[in-house]
């Protein structure tokens, strides 16, 4: 789109030549046209800022035209001229997406002030339309990073599941990547232009994580000095993403519930009740079914969230997923702290997946950008690694549990008889292969170590 690309729309040639000499003269680069047909041609071969149209037109009506830019060229602002002006088709034209309306004959200065104000709108526009798709890159399910088959099925069903208004509950250990993936949900929805709000239940003291939600009204409580608009209705039209529900009290439970099946609610102190139009995606570190058996969390809540269940893995789940995230973190810090970093060495790699991450996902990234900042090579090696990371392959003998070493060695096989079917796509023939031993040896081994149970339940073979 050119910087000040202008398209003038009139059948008086007269008018026409005249706006669009005195628009070249203040610099922009202005074509003309006397139909909507010539229009229409000119819009589909150049990409115009700005539009200004007369209202009757021999071949069309210059609202209609209006309506068709709106629609086809959302990107390109529209100003009305008419040589009939009312307050009544000025108000028509601006409720249609006209940017504004001048009423000929057209003064010099007024034009100007119309077309630089509608510029600016138009500048707006594409700025926002910009940060609007950028977003959308940053949520999609491309850039949540993974090699690993059962982050593959979750995507699988985050795709089948997105574009509904089914509540979502997610579950796994903190740092696996809740948050993310309900902003990548939202983000494929058809409610992506519309508010993501996300609300951590565990972050907020149980007295105010009502007032939080359902908003209230002034003097409900003590430091209520004005009517507040709670988290549900700044969401409305869009999604709510309720992060360690487990926190909430039973009496905020119950209230969640009637919002889940009906989406209405009272703000605190009020009677007034609000309807809103919301998906719920919630989340929890905590097994919600644990909590109900201990009287914690509400049976019938549970049932009412548990529609879609993702159970995110933890990153020791994931051993494959570390050098790809390592190096993703890496990229993202150099650039945003300005340190030219390579990558990894082998030995800092090797510390890296030997590592167990407890704090999963968000550790490692913690990690990265710690070892991006204090590193003073290139590479990343393993003294640039916090020592706990370091200390898990460090050379230190484990204390001695008294076991047969067949029983020892059980694990350590398990382990690698799994990271080679994933690198295969759980091909047998290729496992076998690449492990130099023949098919009945791997398929006994499999259901040795439950493997291939595992894989018949996830649908893998």
């Amino acid at each position: 789109m050119k910087e000040k690309a202008v398209l003038v729309i009139d059948d008086d040639k007269i008018i026409l030549d005249s706006l669009v000499e005195f628009l070249r003269i203040e610099g922009f680069q202005t074509d003309g046209t006397e139909t909507v047909k010539g229009a229409l041609a000119d819009l589909e071969q150049a990409a115009y800022r700005l539009v200004i149209t007369d209202v009757n037109l021999p071949d069309g009506d210059g609202l209609e035209l209006l309506d068709r830019i709106r629609t086809e060229y959302p990107q390109t602002v529209v100003i009305v001229i008419t040589g009939y002006g009312t307050i009544e088709s000025a108000v028509t034209a601006i409720k249609r997406g006209a940017y504004d309306y001048l009423t000929k004959p057209i003064v010099d200065d007024e034009l100007r002030m119309a077309v630089e104000r509608a510029l600016k709108q138009q500048s707006l526009m594409t700025e926002n339309e910009s940060l609007r798709l950028q977003l959308e890159r940053k949520y999609s399910l491309e850039n949540i990073i993974s090699q690993n088959y059962k982050m593959a099925r979750i995507f699988d069903l985050v795709a089948a599941v997105a574009d509904t208004k089914t509540t979502i509950l997610m579950t796994g250990p903190s740092g696996t990547g809740k948050s993310i993936l309900a902003k990548a949900v939202h983000h494929l929805s058809g409610r992506r232009k519309k508010p993501f709000v996300e609300v951590s239940c565990g972050a907020l003291p149980e007295t105010l994580l009502e007032s939080e939600l359902f908003g209230h009204v002034k003097g409900a409580f003590t430091g209520a000095v004005s009517n507040k608009e709670g988290k549900f209705l700044a969401a409305n039209g869009g999604t709510i993403f309720l992060d360690e529900i487990s926190n909430a009290s039973p009496a905020l439970q119950a209230k969640l519930l009637r919002v889940l099946e009906d989406r209405r609610f009272e703000p605190v102190g009020s009677n007034r009740t609000y309807t809103v139009d919301t998906r719920i995606i919630l989340a929890s570190n905590k097994d919600l079914k644990q909590e109900v058996a201990k009287d914690r969390f509400r049976e019938d809540l549970y049932y009412r969230i548990n529609v879609v269940t993702i159970d995110l893995p933890p990153l020791c789940e994931r051993v494959g997923d570390v050098q790809p995230l390592a190096r993703h973190f890496l990229r993202l810090y150099s650039a945003q702290h300005g340190r030219l970093k390579l990558g990894f060495t082998d030995e800092a790699m090797q510390c890296l997946e030997r590592y167990p991450w407890p704090g999963n996902v968000r550790e490692l990234e913690n990690v990265v950008e710690r070892a991006t900042l204090l590193s003073k090579g290139k590479f990343i090696a393993p003294q640039d690694l916090p020592n706990v990371v370091r200390q898990e392959q460090s050379g230190r003998p484990a204390q001695f549990e008294p076991k047969s070493l067949k029983e020892a060695l059980a694990a350590p096989e398990k382990d690698i008889i799994r990271r080679a079917l994933e690198a295969h796509n759980w091909s047998r023939q290729e496992t076998a292969k690449a492990l130099n031993i023949n098919r009945t040896t791997l398929f006994k081994k499999m259901k040795l170590h439950g493997l291939y149970e595992e894989a018949e339940r996830l649908g893998l073979l």
